[in-house]
């Protein structure tokens, strides 16, 4: 999937190669690999000790922002912590997770400002592993929410305040604990909150 004219408020991350994600040079741990998918090409992790790491936290600063990501979910582990967006020296994060049960998982977005934080989970939307999706956290001052190709499927209201720069995990939580099993293809970060028709196009099935 290309991205072609970025507005300045965005910038995209392309799961294309290792040493380098969204331009930005990167840790390796284990053994990630580059796999050529229907959607090109992504970052596959096993799901035991595979992550990249990131010295950039790619919202820092944003408040209001959505946070988007075409990603296949492969099974695994009951609780995975696939993309980790933390300030340093604090607790303040956001994330992306997920929930694995019988073949089919769904979605945990989370938020920590401050005194605030949140987990957006339903576990009644239950999707097939071994698929494309394209998953995103809203945020826009006031409400926060969370779809998976286009539907929303949480949401709450609370005030986070904007994040201090920080660093990134990629196919793991930032203590290296709840690996991901899956590949990623693509996020895009945006400082200001969008509305689904504005995403990133939904995967074919």
């Amino acid at each position: 999937m290309a991205i072609t004219g970025l507005a300045a408020d965005e910038e995209v991350w392309t799961f294309d190669r290792l040493d380098r994600i969204g331009g930005h040079p990167t840790t390796v741990l284990g053994n990630p690999r580059v796999v050529e998918t229907p959607l090109g090409k992504a970052v596959e992790f096993d799901g035991v000790d595979d992550a990249l790491m990131v010295d950039v936290h790619p919202l820092a600063g944003a408040a209001t922002f959505t946070w988007e990501a075409i990603f296949r979910p492969d099974g695994g582990r009951a609780e995975q912590r696939w993309f980790h967006l933390q300030e340093t020296g604090s607790e303040n994060r956001m994330l992306f997770e997920i929930r694995v049960s019988d073949g089919r998982w769904y979605l945990d977005s989370y938020g920590h400002s401050g005194d605030a934080q949140r987990a957006l989970m339903n576990r009644e939307r239950l999707h097939p592993v071994r698929r494309w999706y394209h998953v995103a956290s809203v945020y826009d001052g006031r409400e926060f929410s969370n779809y998976v190709n286009g539907e929303r499927e949480n949401a709450a209201e609370i005030q986070f305040a904007p994040q201090r720069p920080g660093r990134t995990s990629i196919g793991v939580r930032m203590t290296l604990v709840d690996y991901f099993k899956g590949a990623i293809h693509l996020a895009r970060f945006t400082r200001r909150a969008l509305k689904p028709a504005e995403f990133l196009g939904v995967p074919a099935p």
